[in-house]
């Protein structure tokens, strides 16, 4: 009797404690139930102890600030070096309260460094101009060696890694300012002294047939001067014997006449009614001549970069103002330089 008493009491105490058990489980439950309807997980966020804010997610938000450190953002940018990256701390806060994933975001990536790339063409081992990727910088040189430019075998690429971005040009522009002619090495054209100002190269041509046609010159010209168009080419008028060969651009006397290519001057001096000229070969026997000139600032056989100064704004020759006779020739015939510019 006194065993079935003991054996009772062992069973009840058993089941006081599972309902103990079943108790605490309920109230956790509804402890965490209550915890989960009111607060959420979320992780604060702070750089070198400096609270930023609040993110539901650290992994999505480490991967976009990793993202953007490999890639950048904007024209090339190779990388984004940042070294004070965040720390995330798990918390749990109200469901009102708002995250502000976006604003961490950049604040972390303000404080970074773009690092860009790009590619320099280099002659002889000086860089000289900038294109934005490898295969515009390839083409250029390739270009260049199609034109069987005197420098093609001392130009090479080089990739550049920068804190900064170059100036970079297009691959067209590279191309017309690193063009160098050969020099002739037959006695074909006549040089003489420019001190006398007379002709210096038999290859200037005078023909005053006019082309209504266009040539591929297969360079780019830019405005050799600004100013007002006053005779156009193929204009027929009481100043001159025949039709007009090319462009009057007028400007005060002493204005700066730039290259409008690259090239080498065949002709510096006077040459009859065009007075004081240059003129510049480019190559594949396209030329530009330069008019009317008072003053000469280069020599024959020099090579001249697209855009340098060569000579200023004159009234020799047959001119009745200040102004620029411009031409355009291929192969000796003259085509409208406005085809071309202006």
């Amino acid at each position: 009797m006194l065993k079935i008493t003991r054996s009772r009491k062992v069973l009840m105490n058993f089941r006081t404690l599972i309902k103990l058990f079943a108790i605490l489980a309920i109230a956790t439950a509804l402890i965490w139930a209550l915890i989960v309807f009111v607060y959420k997980p979320i992780y604060s966020v702070t750089v070198n102890g400096q609270f930023l804010g609040y993110c539901e997610d650290k992994t999505e938000m480490q991967n976009r600030i990793n993202d953007y450190m490999d890639n950048g953002s904007g024209e090339n940018v190779a990388f984004v070096e940042i070294n004070d990256l965040p720390e995330y701390k798990m918390c749990l806060l109200k469901k009102g309260i708002q995250t502000n994933d976006d604003e961490i975001f950049n604040k972390v990536i303000s404080q970074g460094k773009n690092y860009y790339t790009y590619y320099a063409l280099a002659v002889n081992g000086e860089e000289k101009l900038y294109l934005k990727n490898l295969e515009e910088a390839e083409s250029a040189l390739q270009e260049l060696k199609d034109k069987d430019s005197a420098n093609k075998d001392n130009i090479t690429i080089e990739e550049k890694y920068n804190t900064e971005l170059a100036t970079l040009v297009a691959k067209e522009d590279a191309v017309n300012q690193l063009y160098v002619e050969k020099k002739p090495v037959n006695d074909k054209i006549l040089i003489a002294s420019t001190a006398t100002n007379r002709s210096t190269s038999n290859r200037i041509s005078t023909s005053t047939k006019v082309s209504k046609g266009k040539a591929n010159l297969g360079i780019t010209l830019i405005e050799p001067i600004s100013g007002i168009i006053t005779a156009k080419y193929g204009e027929v008028s009481g100043v001159r014997s025949s039709s007009h060969t090319g462009l009057d651009i007028a400007a005060p006397k002493g204005t700066s006449i730039k290259a409008a290519a690259s090239g080498t001057v065949v002709f510096a001096g006077r040459k009859g009614s065009y007075g004081l000229m240059v003129a510049i070969s480019h190559g594949n026997g396209v030329q530009t001549y330069y008019a009317h000139c008072s003053k000469l600032l280069v020599s024959v056989g020099q090579t001249v970069s697209q855009g340098e100064v060569i000579a200023k704004v004159g009234s020799t020759g047959n001119s009745t103002g200040n102004h620029l006779h411009l031409e355009v020739r291929v192969n000796g015939q003259s085509y409208n330089p406005q085809k071309y510019v202006y």
